[in-house]
């Protein structure tokens, strides 16, 4: 089965009442008849922000601001007919209105919107991200429900690519930082960056982030909390494959405790994108030449 990978943007909203706004999607969607919060896919090079600014407006008719990020998940759905494993990282953020008037989108991904308190929804058949963050209990989908679209199966052009990364701002007892350094042929190399990386098919945001804590700095860490997504476009990125690449990096960033420090040993295998780690004293982090997400996420500036 071919495993493809997609990044979307979802925003809760509630009304004075309590009420959250749900969309049921369409047959011109991927998952007919399904409510789920409003959102969708995330453009090349747009922001994850943007999408939910975007999405709500094709899809609810509502002009919305968004704010915090409050999760970030994942989860994979075999569409048998094609042949494909979609995983989907899903970015949800909290969301106000600003105005607009409430409608489902015409000749689109949605064709009925709602407030419903989470007793309501418990009766409405819930994509499963949705139903985890109503705190409803998770009714998986049916294994042979249709598909409303068509996959691809070129994907996209070739020179273009869209990545979903996980990093952390890891601290120990002590508040020491620590950081990992970018090698050779990398975009970024001899920086000082989070820890992190790309995460694997099917894998948790989370817990992708855990196992590059163990393969590039040899820690043994815990999430405590989601901090901030970052989103990165360089159309001219020059990767290891020594060839322009139009990337796009979408990127979410945790707070990581590790409370049982160790040398910090980079192990995985020779080849990686990680030259070196260290922990660092807070006062020693200011004169380090770091990577953009590295230096705000520290609150340093770039260097």
């Amino acid at each position: 089965m071919e495993q493809q990978r997609r990044v979307g943007a979802y925003g809760m909203l509630r009304d004075s009442e309590g009420r959250v706004l749900l969309a049921r999607g369409s047959a011109k969607c991927p998952y007919p008849g399904v409510w789920q919060l409003p959102g969708g896919g995330v453009e090349h090079a747009e922001h994850p922000a943007d999408a939910v600014v975007r999405e709500f407006a094709e899809e609810t008719g509502l002009t919305v601001a968004p704010g915090a990020i409050r999760a970030a998940v994942a989860d994979v759905t075999a569409f048998r007919a094609e042949n494909v494993a979609m995983h989907t990282d899903r970015l949800i953020f909290d969301v106000e209105a600003r105005g607009g008037r409430l409608r489902p989108e015409p000749a689109g991904g949605t064709d009925e919107v709602g407030w419903f308190t989470p007793q309501e929804a418990a009766s409405l058949p819930l994509m499963v991200f949705t139903a985890e963050l109503l705190g409803l209990p998770v009714t998986p989908l049916p294994a042979d429900m249709p598909r409303g679209l068509p996959v691809d199966p070129a994907g996209p052009a070739v020179d273009r690519r869209q990545r979903f990364a996980a990093y952390g701002l890891v601290t120990d007892p002590a508040d020491r930082v620590l950081l990992t350094m970018i090698a050779d042929g990398y975009p970024g190399a001899g920086r000082w960056h989070l820890p992190g990386g790309g995460t694997d098919h099917g894998e948790q945001p989370a817990t992708g982030l855990l196992r590059e804590l163990v393969e590039e700095a040899g820690q043994l860490g815990r999430v405590v909390d989601l901090m901030a997504v970052d989103n990165l476009h360089n159309p001219a990125a020059l990767g290891p494959e020594g060839r322009p690449l139009d990337w796009h990096g979408i990127r979410v960033i945790y707070r990581v405790r590790v409370d049982a420090p160790t040398e910090a040993v980079v192990t995985e295998l020779a080849g990686g994108s990680t030259a070196r780690a260290a922990w660092f004293a807070p006062e020693q982090v200011g004169g380090l030449s770091m990577t953009d997400v590295a230096a705000r996420a520290t609150g340093q500036r770039v260097r």
